[in-house]
Order: structure tokens, then sequence, then C-alpha cells
């Protein structure tokens, strides 16, 4: 199995990463927005629940339509991603199934049907179901989202930070010592509450976009006095379409203020806790090439995007501007912290949080040949019924075992994120988040003291908020993906070893052929999007209300 795994092609681990990053780009700019609207929209129909207004009913059912169409397309390409594992990556599936099926197995059999169950109810269940079991439904639609993104979610931070498992010799494969461990790790925990939170403001930067489109096809209209009716519900559908908006550009904008404030403190976390057990992607996020005490935090800095820098002559990027010691007190809460650049954790030597001192590269790779070695010597051994020289190669094994990875390793630079698209793509995501909580401050404040359809600009300014909390999104992701390369399991399997031993030629053929569906998928997705919105809310309010006066006269 070894051997199987040094003479994997090249061509075939490069573009299984590109199928998988290809379907997981697609999948996640669906699921955010399902994870933001299932909240705002739940708040709209509990806003009806209280108040027993048609106004909140119709709210709440325009932004479920618009959910509706958005989880579709999601469900569509997540069942590709997690097909993809047994494709692509059999040996990966191989050697960790038992601890990574775990949560995606629960992810499908609980979560998927709880939300499964209640969406239909959710979508087909107004008129038939109370008001109260209806609400329910709504936010276990809600919960149900949120539970399956909670299994993905510990499922890739196992894979960002192993634990709850040991290594059987006999089988050849990972297997689950501890389930409380897996599922609630404490970067299990992190990456949940900051992805969650993060989706929550795409989903408020969603409904103030789409609501200012609202008042701006609307913006010639002005609401008289005798539009309003004795329950303040209006009886124009212009206007209650313009109350529509209002209210829903206020109540995301509350969601998305919170929200942004949230993202702040668990991303904070989120790097003390990569800090600790991921040095490497933190030194490549940073381009800290050599580290040492009081770090400063790197604002900007004339990175080539385009190509890896020379990391290892340790000069520092041209025009590079820091926060001094800032970096220090986020990855250690001291101002005088040590943090290790790239090439301090390639020499090691350094002090780890644990208080033991950093192997070097060359003696992990060192006791990972050796981890290598003795398991095809006790596999020998225990086939020729030696039990004492079993025993022995047994005993070297669990010794460099920790390093086992580090065995497929031959130098130093498989062991570096590509730098670049690391530090880039951080200071996107952060830079954004920055944005975002000004604009819903200012979205927010304008939405009450003024107002804000005679601010056309301002809605235009919103409207172009939608793609950048996209990229935001993506910057996220690939922050943490590639900044944990070339590890598939953190400092346990590379690449190149997790790969399936299939033809280029055909990972390649179904790149391209996926590549196609998800672009018609999206296509499709925005077409019957942008018809729904185009088309608007339905007041069943307004239309009851014309009815009811219709039969009265008669």
């Amino acid at each position: 199995m070894t051997e199987l795994f040094l003479n994997m092609s090249v061509e075939t681990v490069d573009w299984s990463r590109a199928q998988f990053a290809l379907t997981a780009i697609y999948h996640w700019l669906f699921v955010p927005l399902t994870l933001g609207l299932a909240l705002i929209m739940g708040i709209m129909e509990t806003c009806f629940y209280r108040t027993n207004k048609w106004f909140w009913r119709d709210a709440a059912r325009f932004w479920q339509k618009l959910f509706g169409i958005n989880f579709a397309m999601g469900v569509a390409t997540g069942i590709i991603l997690e097909f993809e594992f047994g494709t692509n990556w059999s040996n990966y599936s191989w050697l960790v199934g038992d601890i990574f099926g775990a949560p995606l197995a629960i992810e499908g059999i609980v979560a998927f049907f709880l939300e499964a169950t209640f969406v239909g109810v959710m979508f087909f269940g107004w008129e038939r179901v109370s008001t109260g079991f209806h609400l329910a439904s709504t936010w276990l639609t809600g919960l149900g989202a949120t539970i399956s993104a909670w299994w993905i979610l510990v499922a890739n931070a196992w894979m960002q930070y192993p634990v709850g498992q040991a290594f059987n010799l006999d089988t050849m494969r990972n297997e689950m010592t501890s389930f409380a461990e897996v599922a609630l790790s404490p970067f299990a925990i992190d990456k949940f509450f900051h992805t969650v939170i993060s989706s929550w403001i795409i989903g408020a930067i969603f409904v103030v976009a789409v609501s200012c489109y609202l008042l701006l096809r609307n913006r010639k209209h002005t609401v008289e006095p005798e539009e309003e009716n004795e329950d303040g519900e209006y009886t124009s559908n212009v206007a209650n379409e313009r109350k529509l908006a209002l209210k829903s550009i206020r109540i995301a904008s509350i969601v998305g203020l919170v929200a942004s404030l949230l993202a702040m403190h668990t991303g904070d976390h989120s790097a003390y806790m990569v800090a600790k057990v991921q040095p490497m992607k933190l030194a490549a996020m940073e381009a800290l090439y050599d580290g040492g005490n009081g770090v400063g935090l790197t604002g900007v800095a004339l990175l080539n995007p385009f190509e890896q820098p020379d990391y290892a002559s340790g000069e520092q990027p041209p025009m590079k501007i820091e926060i001094p010691n800032m970096l220090s007190l986020l990855a250690t809460r001291q101002l005088d912290g040590y943090v290790p650049g790239i090439n301090d954790i390639i020499k090691g030597g350094w002090q780890q949080p644990d208080g033991t001192t950093a192997l070097s590269l060359n003696e992990k790779i060192r006791r990972g040949k050796a981890a290598i070695q003795a398991i095809s010597a006790y596999r020998k051994a225990d086939k020729q019924g030696d039990e004492l020289e079993a025993l022995d190669q047994k005993g070297k094994f669990y010794e460099n075992m920790q390093y086992l990875g580090y065995g497929y390793v031959s130098n130093a630079e498989q062991t570096v994120p590509y730098i670049p698209i690391c530090f880039w793509a951080f200071r996107v995501m952060v830079g954004l988040g920055t944005l975002f909580l000004l604009f819903f401050a200012v979205m927010l404040f304008v939405s009450f003291k003024k107002d804000i359809q005679q601010l056309p600009w301002l809605q235009w300014a919103a409207m172009a908020m939608l793609p950048l909390g996209y990229i935001a999104s993506e910057a996220g992701w690939l922050v943490a993906e590639f900044g944990r390369q070339p590890w598939t399991i953190q400092d346990m399997l590379p690449t190149w070893v997790g790969v399936s031993d299939i033809q280029s030629s055909s990972v390649i053929l179904t790149f391209f052929i996926f590549l196609v569906l998800f672009t018609l998928l999206l296509a499709v997705e925005i077409n019957i999007m942008c018809k729904a919105i185009k088309k608007g809310p339905e007041f069943e309010g307004l239309i009851l209300n014309e009815l009811s006066k219709k039969i009265f006269n008669v």
C-alpha cells in the first residue's frame, strides 16, 4: 500500500484537488444564503405570529420563496461533493472513513431528514396547519440546515485538527476512540460558529440588496395617508412593497450588524486556535518567514499574488506596513509572545504552546519514514508468525506514529502552502468584513432616521455589496483550505497519499463536465431568483381585504 501511495500521478493529484475545489466553491455559493435566510424569514414569521398582521405573513412567504430556490440548488451540489470522497479520494476514505464518515452519516440521517421534513410543511402547510406549528416548522427547517452545517464542519475541523482517533496496524485504518472529542473539539466549535455567523451576514446582505432593489423600482411612489388602514396596513400593492422593503432592511441590518460583531470575535478565537495547532497556516497568512517575540500584524504588503516568494532568504515583502506586537497578542495573548515563521517551523527548535520543543522538518521526515518501515516490518513479521519481532516493530511504529505523514514528504517546499493565496485571501476576508460592519451600521441608522428612499446612491451601494459578500465568504474558505496544504489531514496524510488510483484523464473529463453542470445550475438559479424578485411579493392580506370589500358591497 505504501508503494502505491508513493507512485501516485502528480497530474491525478492536482486534477482531483481542482475538481474537489470546484465542487466545494460552487456548493458554498448556496449554503450561506440558506443559513442566512433561514434566520431572517424565521424572525419575520415570528412577527406574524405575535402581531397576527398579514403583512408579516406575506413578507415571510416572499423570503421563503427565495430560500426554497436556493435550498434546492445547494442540495444538488452537496450530494456530488460527498460522492467525490469515494471516487477521487478513496485512499483517504479507506484510511479515515471510520472517523470522517460518522459526522457525514449523522448529517445525512438526522439533520437532512429534519430539514427535508419540515421544509415541506413550511412551504405547503400555510393553510393546513396552525400558525404555531407552521412557525415551529420554519424554525426547525433553519435548525436542520444549521445542524447539517455543524456535522459537515465537524468533519472539516477534524481534518484540520485530528483528535479522538488511533491508527490500527492490523487494519491499516484510523479508528475513532472518542466520538465526543471529534464532535466537540475546540477547533470544530470555533469553525462552526464563525462559519454560521458569517452566513448570517450573507443572508443579511442579500435581504438588504433585494429590498433596495424593490425601493428603487418604486422610488417615484409616495405613500399617502389614506393608503393606510386602521390596522396600520396599506391598501395598495406598491405601498406594501415599499413597507416590506423598509422593514426587511431594518431587520436584516440588525442581524448583519450583530453577526459582523460576533464574526470578529469568533474569527479572533479561530486565529488563536490556528496559531496553536497549525502554525504553518498562520505563517503563510502573514507571509511571516522568520518569527520571533513581539511580532507585528501585517496590514498590507506588496506580495506578488502569482509567485511563491523566496521565504528561505528571510527577506520581507516590500512596502510592508504592520501593527507592532499585534500578531503576538492575537496568537499567544501576550504582547511579547513568540510566533514562529515558516523558516522557524522548518528548522525546529522553538517552544510549542504545549511546552515541548518543536522538531525540525528533517527529523519529522526521518521519524515518518521510520514509522512506514515499521509498518512493512510488522506486517512481514506478523505474516511469518514471529510474535517478538512483530511486537518490536509495533512499538517502533507507535513511537513514531505522530509523524507518519511526514514519511511521504521529500523536501521542505512540499510542506509550505501557497503563500500569496493565503496572504491575500485573509486580507480580503478581514477587509470586507470590516466594510460590512460599517455598511450595516449606516443602513440601520438611515432606515430609522432618514427616508432611505431619497438616497438612491445608498441603495445602489447596497446592491453592489451582494457579490462582495460572496467574495469574502469564499476568501475565508481559501484561507482555511489552502493554509492546510499539503495535508488532507493535518500532519497525518498528504494529498498525494489520499487520492484514488485512477487515470488523470477521467478526472479531467469529469472536471469539465462538473464545470459546465454547476455553471448551468448557477445560471438557472440566478435566473429563477431574478424572476421571483422582479415579480415581487404577493400580498394575500391585501387581496383578501379587497375580496371582503366586494362581498360586503354585494
